[in-house]
């Protein structure tokens, strides 16, 4: 039941409230005439004192009743205007990403014995990512998440809020157990992009793709994903997480389909050289990308340290203004109206203790 601002959780407990005023009915004493009193002077503090009690004893029934009825402000959404993005945050959980990544001075290692340096002294991916992710989270209070693993399917863990121990919860459950072998890259991207379907647009909006592997999608797949990021106005960031002897997506592997036309060798050495790297499900995934009509950037990481660089640029990057809305749960007044009663009833005690000590 609602009043106005106000709202009651027991509302049939008000039909209690008329008991308030029993301390204003008169006492039976009260009836007795004293006509020898009549001599004595008005007690102008008795009659005040009197008129206190009461109100006291009044004031102490009625909190109690409307304590008990649990009044208090209904659930409202207002509209909170910051700095920041909304953040889908896409994370591969598969087993690859259970893989261990390169040391911090892989670049001085000897090729030789790099594998053995990576197993001995690397660090998870999922783990290193996991990490820096929840960091980030810490750092962008504005921001609004939500967070997706995937394998073989898309997984909505958390929707898109902003109370971070959410999302914090989330990316730890994120440790538990082991990935799937498979993984669908193209399934997570559409299910990712019908999150942000049914929402209004209200500030800049991203897709932050964590995962090592790349995946060749077939022309279904990606028009649904070119529409909908254009359609939605989600701009996409992919940190890639490299596995040891994985391809570097480097200019390389950016380059634009061969131009050369003919039957000359040269012109078929140049062909066969992009269709092979193309086979590459990095490369192709990364190609697919960078044709998209919207915002996309790559962050390639072979160590924690670069992970970290990684997740500090996308942080550097999106920091605009965002309108959003924020869900205010119901508040409970009942704990006022039952100090206010406590504090009557006090009162009182010290009224009555005052009361006798005047006719010892």
């Amino acid at each position: 039941m609602i009043f106005g601002a106000i709202d009651f959780a027991q509302p049939w407990v008000l039909l209690l409230l008329p008991l308030a005023a029993l301390p204003l009915l008169r006492r039976r004493r009260d009836t007795l005439l004293f006509p020898t009193l009549d001599w004595l002077p008005r007690d102008r503090a008795g009659r005040v004192a009197g008129f206190a009690w009461r109100a006291l004893a009044v004031l102490a029934l009625a909190g109690i009743v409307i304590a008990l009825a649990g009044p208090g402000s209904p659930e409202t959404t207002v509209t909170r205007t910051g700095r920041g993005a909304e953040i889908m945050i896409l994370m591969d959980r598969s087993r690859s990403m259970d893989a261990k990544m390169k040391p911090s001075d892989w670049r001085t290692i000897d090729p030789h014995s790099m594998l053995y340096q990576v197993e001995s002294r690397g660090e998870p991916k999922s783990a290193v990512a996991r990490d820096l992710l929840s960091k980030f989270v810490e750092q962008r209070p504005d921001d609004r998440f939500a967070l997706m693993f995937f394998s073989a399917g898309p997984m909505n863990v958390v929707p898109f809020t902003q109370h971070d121990a959410v999302v914090q919860a989330g990316i730890t459950a994120g440790g538990l157990g082991r990935g799937l072998s498979d993984t669908n890259v193209g399934r997570a991207l559409t299910a990712a992009i019908d999150t942000f379907t049914e929402r209004a647009y209200t500030g800049s909006r991203i897709i932050l793709l964590v995962t090592d592997g790349g995946a060749h999608l077939d022309e279904p797949t990606r028009k649904r994903i070119r529409e909908g990021l254009q359609a939605n106005r989600i701009a996409l960031h992919w940190l890639y997480l490299r596995t040891l002897n994985a391809p570097e997506l480097d200019a390389e592997a950016s380059a634009p389909p061969p131009a050369a036309d003919g039957d000359s060798m040269e012109a078929i050495e140049v062909r066969n050289a992009y269709y092979a790297q193309e086979s590459i499900a990095e490369v192709s995934l990364h190609r697919f990308f960078q044709s998209l009509p919207v915002t996309y950037r790559l962050y390639q990481a072979d160590s924690p340290e670069d992970l970290a660089k990684a997740v500090a640029e996308v942080g550097r990057q999106q920091n605009f203004p965002l309108d959003f809305e924020e869900r205010v749960p119901r508040q409970d007044h009942s704990r006022l109206f039952f100090s206010l009663a406590a504090l009557c009833c006090a009162l009182l005690l010290v009224y009555r203790s005052l009361l006798l000590r005047s006719w010892l």
